[in-house]
């Protein structure tokens, strides 16, 4: 079955229209059909429930949807590892939540790019479940996430410590900042057992978010209180516009970095390891100029 067929069709599932979806992938809305006809053809079942203006996935569509994903991913990565080949040069795909690329490794990145001559890299944020399927995969070379993964096939060590501070957009205790305008930050599930247990009587958060960038700029802008790395938010407590809670001690958190233990470029993705342990964590290149310019 050609690759083209299963790109069709998340093409398809995406838009949830053939016209656009033909718009997409410069083809025609004939030939957007037929791949689809082909492929429920291929699984001797309906892939699209086909309604006027509105096209939905049927459950077998669903189900097909992380494995058409996987390969059109595979054809891809393996595109591009046989593309740099014939330049002489190694890819490293790696990934990290979204929280860590916001406080930390945005500026590893920057480290890492400077120490690796003939090497490309790839670099994604993604979910930490869509990152341990993708190192099971091998659609990814290395891995960074809050909770470490478990695996036969992975090894997985910390690298780092990452500092959470509660921070404020005025001078307040402890309590007045869990109890009015606290934004609370999915920092993974161990912060939230140990959050459960710090903090077991205080009101439902203002807002809840799986971004620490997010929240950052939600009590900017509204004003609250939320536990904050400290690389994300040194910039601007110098400045004034956020303020360390008092009371409020540091809250270490770990950062795991794993990977094949079958790995076709061990030796590479051992040397990002030693290299991101042996980097200082940063805010990202852009808050530290706003910082500049606000101070």
């Amino acid at each position: 079955m050609d690759v083209k067929v299963f790109r069709t069709f998340l093409e398809v599932a995406k838009e949830r229209h053939f016209g656009r979806a033909a718009e997409n992938l410069y083809i025609t809305q004939v030939a957007v059909s037929a791949r689809i006809k082909q492929l429920e053809g291929f699984f001797s079942t309906q892939l699209f429930q086909r309604e006027r203006n509105n096209i939905k996935l049927t459950s077998a569509g669903e189900r097909l949807v992380p494995y058409a994903e996987v390969m059109v991913n595979t054809l891809e990565q393996a595109k591009q590892d046989i593309s740099l080949q014939s330049y002489q040069s190694i890819q490293l795909t790696l990934a990290g939540t979204p929280n860590l690329w916001d406080a930390y490794l945005q500026h590893a990145l920057s480290v890492i790019t400077d120490a690796f001559d003939g090497y490309a890299f790839n670099a994604e944020t993604l979910s930490r479940e869509q990152i341990h399927r993708g190192l099971l995969e091998r659609t990814l070379d290395i891995g960074l996430v809050f909770d470490a993964l478990k695996a036969d096939e992975l090894k997985c060590q910390q690298v780092t410590t990452l500092s959470l501070q509660l921070v404020s957009t005025e001078q307040q205790s402890l309590t007045e900042a869990l109890e009015k305008r606290y934004v609370y930050v999915d920092w993974g599930t161990r912060f939230a057992q140990e959050h459960a247990e710090r903090h077991p009587r205080i009101p439902p958060p203002w807002l809840r978010t799986s971004s620490g960038r997010i929240a950052l700029d939600f009590i900017l802008e509204k004003g609250g209180a939320a536990y904050l790395p400290q690389p994300l938010v040194e910039p601007l407590t110098g400045t004034g516009q956020l303020y360390l809670v008092e009371g409020a001690s540091r809250w270490p958190r770990p950062v795991y970095l794993s990977f094949r233990k079958d790995a076709a470029a061990l030796e590479a993705i051992q040397r990002v390891q030693s290299l991101i342990g042996d980097t200082e964590p940063s805010g990202a290149f852009s808050l530290q100029q706003l910082g500049n310019l606000t101070g």
